[in-house]
């Protein structure tokens, strides 16, 4: 039996002439699924697997096939003769272009076997010249396949080498996902051996030490594996010493390492390369000259067997020196491996000299946790389910490891500047006037982070937010908050519902939320109302919609500004809670106030023309039934339709009112966002809406109440009292109602992630003019039930983050520019090409 190694991920190449049986070799050893038949892909292409004029064609397309199947981690054999050298540089292009070994299977039979079998075959017609040719062609191959670039070659000659051949598959060295940990992560230590121990100690290991005194091993009581980022050596007081005590622990199964680029580059320069001893690497010489030989062969070898990286705990964490995009998690290539070691650069270089790394965590998706260092940096800083652990402990700053799963950092200060940064490791950063903004704060392409979590905003949704901010907005000292988005409930499963209370109580119910606030949904517009005692920091105040436009301008802002002022005096929350100016989040009613040219161009004109249009159609409907037509169907059609139009006509004619000035105008609070020194984002909203009342006790006319009902999501009886109020409330022609956590604003899950601050439940009615006057129809409300809701909903989360943090830098007095990035980023999320009707 000869055994045939080959890595679970791969592009086989079977290689041999027609008749040799690697269509029988395919369907013994692998699943039909994995197997890419040239003949299949003419076939496909041409409908005749035998037109060899549709060859270029089949190739092409089963390259394509390969090349997905590759990029989605699957084994991919290629059933051709692929005796031509062409032939097989295309399928090993695939597989470099995929990071995965491509492995050659030559199947090798004699001529007369191939020639019995394809006169056999009645779907081959070519003669036997043409045999000879591709045997020629086969024993030429024999030489050239490994220099090719295939990293594998099987020959088995002879049917019954062929038939007692077996495939075993192998995992490649990057592959240790089972290992489960728990792990210490450990950053870039650079010959601080010093440091190193220090950390493992605070870590809890216990280290072993030779009769010298030196470390060579380390032990952690409950079984934990530490694991090295890479660069333990150069530039720092004891490289040999930090490379004893890390070869003891590998060797003894209590670490794992992988590779840095100064051990790739002390590899070569103990190998007799010509490298430049720069960046530490002669002071590392100089040090392993003082050690025996043995143990400079002995690092040599160990440094020779790292792997460039390691997939971990079943592919939830992935670790390599300079980091690694998602696309190579598992690979293997020399792409892989010299990214894993140095990252990848933008060709450009610093002020300093050196060269600028391109930000691929800014980009990360991945599912998988990505731990490097080889970029020191102050501070850890997670981006992406990232996270660089090189905190430049050789530079004077510390030694940092990360625990896993636990994502707890911990770290020992260096015990000093041991050598000098060409960058420094915190560059110092130009004083900046606290007012004073600049352009390059919000343009381009640029990353977030955040105390509730981290964004990258598009430079096309900058450049849509700058357009509407700088023509539009607000001053940007008095635009402090925007309010997020809000996303609908689940779908609803209730017959005739799109939403329904049902859905999203069991959306809070699924968070681990266990109170909530059902709060009448107010059909108004969206209002932000800053509010000083007295003219001072923001001018007395202001009031703005929710993508930062004055809402009617002077002079009705600043009457309505009075308005407010007056009625928090009254209610005398300015002593209360000790401030001199107040951030309130409402709606202002009715809808028309501030929507009558929407309402008249968008749904006025939708609603007149099917009340024009239908009472002809029927007239003429009833016309043709008066001369015996067959026209009952299509005359309860156009009824129905007729219908749908009034209650949509109905839905929006309930949010039109007159106004003149602020006469009819109402204004509904149902938050008080912060105040001077202060975020209330944590109080609960029993706490925002009993100001909300005082607020409307001390100016009934103008302030609108926000009728409410909390709700225990465990008491049934109590659910079922919502969902009634809410039924009650939506059929007399109310738009619905908002589900809040009854925690508050800040809200988060018991696993500590932030909550969606609030979800919709709107009425069936009012939903008619958002998706037109007969959404209801079931074939209709069956596709919408159909929609994506997930898009929507980080958006929400986003966007609620970002606004959390603006409170907190308010209440925190933070600079302007650090404010107003916030901000802007709130309004930047808003060009995302989610569906504007969720």
């Amino acid at each position: 039996m000869t055994v045939l190694d080959i890595p679970e991920l791969a592009l086989v190449a079977l290689v041999g002439v027609s008749g040799a049986g690697k269509s029988t070799f395919a369907r013994r050893h692998f699943a039909p699924s994995q197997v890419l038949s040239s003949d299949m892909f003419r076939g496909l292409v041409a409908d005749d697997e035998n037109d060899q004029s549709a060859s270029a064609d089949a190739f092409d397309a089963l390259h394509h096939v390969a090349g997905i199947r590759l990029r989605r981690g699957r084994l991919t054999v290629v059933d051709a003769t692929n005796l031509q050298p062409h032939a097989r540089a295309g399928l090993i292009r695939v597989a470099r272009e995929h990071d995965v070994l491509p492995v050659a299977i030559v199947l090798d039979v004699p001529e007369a076997v191939a020639w019995d079998r394809t006169e056999a075959r009645a779907d081959r017609t070519h003669g036997r010249p043409v045999l000879t040719r591709m045997r020629r062609d086969l024993r030429q191959s024999y030489g050239r396949l490994a220099r090719e670039g295939f990293r594998k070659v099987h020959v088995l000659r002879g049917v019954a080498e062929i038939d007692a051949a077996e495939v075993r598959y192998e995992r490649l060295f990057n592959d240790r996902r089972e290992l489960t940990g728990p792990f210490d992560v450990i950053g870039d230590v650079h010959g601080c051996r010093s440091e190193l121990e220090a950390l493992l100690s605070r870590l809890g290991y216990a280290l072993r030490r030779d009769d010298a005194g030196r470390p060579v091993d380390a032990t952690h009581p409950a079984g934990r594996t530490a694991v090295f980022v890479g660069d333990l050596v150069d530039r720092g007081p004891d490289s040999p010493g930090v490379l004893r005590l890390v070869m003891g622990m590998v060797a003894a199964g209590h670490a794992i390492c992988v590779p840095g680029n100064h051990e790739q580059k002390l590899l070569r320069k103990l190998r007799g390369r010509d490298v430049r001893l720069t960046h530490g690497l002669a002071e590392t010489m100089a040090q392993l000259a003082a050690e025996p030989a043995e143990f400079v062969a002995e690092a040599e070898t160990f440094i020779d067997g790292l792997v460039s990286h390691y997939v971990l705990d079943g592919g939830r964490l992935v670790v390599a020196h300079a980091g690694l995009k998602e696309a190579y998690h598992g690979r293997a290539s020399g792409r892989v491996r010299s990214f894993a070691l140095y990252g990848e650069t933008t060709g450009e270089t610093d002020e300093y000299g050196l060269p600028v790394r391109y930000p691929w965590a800014r980009d990360y998706r991945g599912s998988a946790m990505v731990v490097y260092g080889h970029t020191p940096t102050p501070e850890p800083e997670w981006v992406n389910n990232t996270i660089c652990l090189d905190t430049g402990c050789v530079f004077g700053g510390k030694l940092t490891a990360l625990r896993y799963p636990e994502k707890e950092l911990v770290a020992v200060p260096a015990e000093r500047e041991w050598y000098a940064p060409a960058r420094p490791l915190v560059p110092p950063t130009p004083a900046r006037p606290d007012t004073v903004l600049d352009l390059a704060d919000v343009t381009g392409r640029r990353h977030l982070t955040h105390a509730y979590g981290s964004l990258t905003v598009p430079a096309e949704n900058a450049a849509a937010a700058l357009e509407v901010m700088s023509r539009f907005a607000v001053d940007p000292g008095r635009l402090v908050w925007l309010p997020p988005t809000m996303a609908p409930c689940s779908t609803s499963t209730v017959e005739g519902f799109l939403e329904h209370p049902a859905q999203a109580f069991a959306d809070y119910r699924a968070a681990g939320v266990e109170r909530v606030v059902c709060e009448e949904k107010h059909m108004g517009s969206r209002a932000v109302v800053l509010v000083e005692r007295e003219p001072g920091r923001f001018g007395g105040g202001v009031v703005h919609t929710r993508t930062g436009r004055p809402f009617f301008g002077p002079p009705l802002d600043e009457e309505l500004l009075a308005r407010v002022r007056a009625a928090v005096t009254t209610a005398g929350l300015w002593a209360e809670l000790d401030t001199d100016w107040l951030l309130l989040d409402a709606e202002l009613l009715p809808w028309s106030a501030k929507a009558g040219g929407l309402i008249r161009e968008q749904y006025a004109g939708v609603g007149a023309a099917g009340r024009a249009a239908l009472p002809a159609v029927l007239a003429t409907v009833d016309a043709a039934a008066g001369r015996g037509l067959p026209v009952d169907g299509l005359r309860a059609r156009m009824a129905e339709r007729a219908a749908e139009v009034t209650a949509y006509s109905a839905a929006y004619r309930a949010y039109v009112g007159p106004t003149d000035g602020l006469r009819g105008v109402t204004l509904a609070p149902f938050a008080v966002l912060a105040g001077a020194g202060v975020s209330y984002a944590d109080r609960d909203h029993g706490w925002h809406l009993a100001l909300a009342d005082r607020l409307r006790a001390a100016d009934p006319e103008f302030f609108t109440p926000t009728r409410r009902l909390v709700v225990e999501l465990a008491d049934e009886a109590a659910v079922t009292a919502a969902t009634d109020w809410w039924l009650a409330l939506t059929s007399s022609g109310g738009e619905g109602m908002v589900v809040k956590p009854y925690a508050g604003l800040a809200a988060r899950t018991p696993k500590g992630a932030l909550l969606q601050p609030g979800i919709k439940c709107r009425g069936r009615e009012y939903l008619r003019i958002i998706y037109g006057p007969g959404y209801t129809e079931p074939a209709q409300l069956a596709a919408l039930r159909r929609r994506s809701l997930g898009r929507k909903r980080g958006l929400a989360l986003r966007e609620h983050g970002l606004g959390l943090a603006a409170l907190d830098a308010l209440a925190e007095d933070a600079p302007l520019w650090r404010r107003h990035e916030l901000v802007f980023a709130i309004l930047a999320c808003e060009s995302e090409p989610v569906d504007p009707r969720l």
